[in-house]
């Protein structure tokens, strides 16, 4: 890209989250990730040109120096921070306002400082052969993937229903969404492809913001906040179909939509589960049995057939659930350390640098929250290397997986770069090069963990009152093509002998 030749006509909107809004070239496998801030704000700048530019530095260097040591580098795409033309920022602004949902409309883009962060395409992967089908790419937000253990949870309930199946109850009720997603995180993690199989599924059904599609860059599948849009899964089925039916034998090309689905998702779960690299050996559940079910999942122990427990060593959803363990105080336990940090802070305003409370995101960080011991010495450094572990936790929780798949002409030969995934169980799924990389990897802020604590009472208290630890009974089966699928009738075909 040259930066002084920047055409707003060359770009278009791509999505955006709570802090950012992102657009993407129309050519190249490029996107631009820009600030946000409140509406109100948008005549007088709530930061400096400096802050901005150091803003989206601490998130380079967070990735590049700290996510990626923990995660692995063949998952992360860092980026690069750079500095537009303002008038090119400005009109991009004005011509993605109207395809902005109106409820993302509170918060306005950065058009004063100039700054962004660079980052490729990952929903258009550069692809090493020229290939007739668009590749597919999965977005996944996995979320908490393990149960706390730690000896500060005072509701026992936290030990046995995981944060994600808990907020469904909480977000419903407070009509964020008008239905309960039945995905299960610890079911994903769980590296056990009926249970991985299971909870995909309930993914599909109820994507909420934690599941997407795209094909050749272009978002086929998702959902909205706050709005009761029920996805045409026919839709998503048509855009599928052609990808599944090639190499299967099937007669006259008949192909049910139920093995359409299925094919799906058993090539992503081949995907998430295939290293990164290397030969990594499975890890069978380190967690213990007991902290490896949530009640409120939906799938029955009962229904596991073979497969043990555990996730390949080298595998995306290994490294992302490390990660996310180093949660391991849970945050009625982490939030007493914050406190001691927060008061000597009071105390001593300039000791914010050295306990690199706001960064910098270099080795010394990693090093201080790698090497922080086990037992609590009373001092405030292993009060901060604690805060830090959860910060980092916390990131590894909210992250999202992105899976590219790209149907492969010729199993035999290997492109450079790309690995070809084939079915692990038979020899009918078609074969698809693949690659996995993790992305939303944003440092958060050390003023966010009080915030977190009253959630997280709220989340648990709501959970309790409504009945929700209650034995459940079997989910009311949810409209859709999956409901179809099961009714689907068969195709019978006669022929003269």
């Amino acid at each position: 890209m040259e930066l002084d030749k920047m055409d707003e006509n060359e770009w278009k909107y791509h999505g955006e989250g709570n802090k950012s809004l992102v657009v993407s070239h129309v050519q190249l496998s490029r996107v631009l990730r820009l600030l946000k801030y409140p509406a109100e704000d948008s005549e007088n700048p709530p930061q400096t040109v400096e802050q901005a530019f150091r803003q989206i530095q601490n998130i380079v260097d967070f990735s590049s120096n700290v996510m990626s040591s923990l995660l692995g580098d063949n998952f992360i795409h860092s980026g690069e921070v750079v500095k537009l033309p303002l008038e090119f920022v400005r009109q991009l602004s004005i011509k993605v306002q109207h395809q902005r949902p109106a409820w993302r409309c509170d918060k306005v883009m950065d058009i004063y400082s100039g700054c962004a962060l660079c980052l490729p395409n990952l929903t258009s992967p550069i692809l090493h052969q020229p290939t007739h089908t668009p590749p597919l790419c999965i977005e996944i937000k996995p979320k908490c993937g393990f149960l706390p253990s730690s000896k500060h949870v005072s509701r026992d309930i936290k030990t046995k229903v995981c944060r994600f199946c808990m907020h469904q109850h909480y977000k419903v009720a407070n009509g964020k969404w008008k239905r309960r997603s039945l995905y299960c995180p610890l079911d994903l993690f769980s590296g056990n492809r009926q249970r991985m199989h299971f909870t995909i599924r309930h993914l599909i059904e109820e994507p909420q913001n934690n599941f997407k599609i795209f094909k050749g860059g272009q978002c086929i599948y998702s959902s909205k906040e706050g709005i009761d849009d029920s996805m045409d899964l026919s839709s998503l089925l048509h855009h599928l179909r052609p990808y599944f039916l090639y190499g299967n034998n099937r007669i006259n090309c008949h192909m049910s939509s139920k093995a359409v689905f299925n094919d799906f998702i058993q090539v992503l779960v081949n995907a998430l589960l295939s290293g990164g690299g290397g030969d990594g050996g499975v890890v069978t559940d380190r967690r213990g049995e007991g902290r490896s079910f949530c009640e409120a999942s939906h799938f029955s122990k009962e229904r596991i057939r073979h497969g043990s427990q555990g996730l390949p060593s080298d595998s995306v959803l290994f490294r992302t659930l490390q990660t996310q363990m180093l949660d391991t105080l849970d945050i009625e336990g982490l939030h007493p350390l914050y406190r001691r940090v927060e008061q000597h802070l009071q105390e001593f305003p300039k000791e914010r640098t050295r306990l690199q409370i706001d960064g910098p995101y270099n080795e010394a960080f990693l090093e201080k929250l790698q090497k922080c011991p086990n037992e609590d010495d009373g001092s405030v450094e292993y009060a901060a290397a604690k805060v830090h572990q959860y910060r980092v936790s916390m990131t590894a929780k909210d992250c999202s997986i992105m899976v590219a798949l790209v149907p492969s002409g010729e199993e035999e030969e290997d492109d450079e770069g790309q690995t070809h995934l084939r079915d692990f169980i038979s020899s009918r799924t078609p074969a698809f090069s693949y690659s996995v990389s993790i992305l939303d990897l944003d440092p958060k802020p050390f003023e966010s963990i009080p915030r977190q604590l009253r959630l997280d009472q709220k989340i648990v208290s709501y959970y309790l009152k409504s009945g929700g630890s209650l034995p459940r009974v079997s989910p009311s089966p949810l409209p859709g093509i999956f409901n179809a699928a099961e009714r689907e009738d068969c195709m019978l075909l006669f022929h003269p002998v």
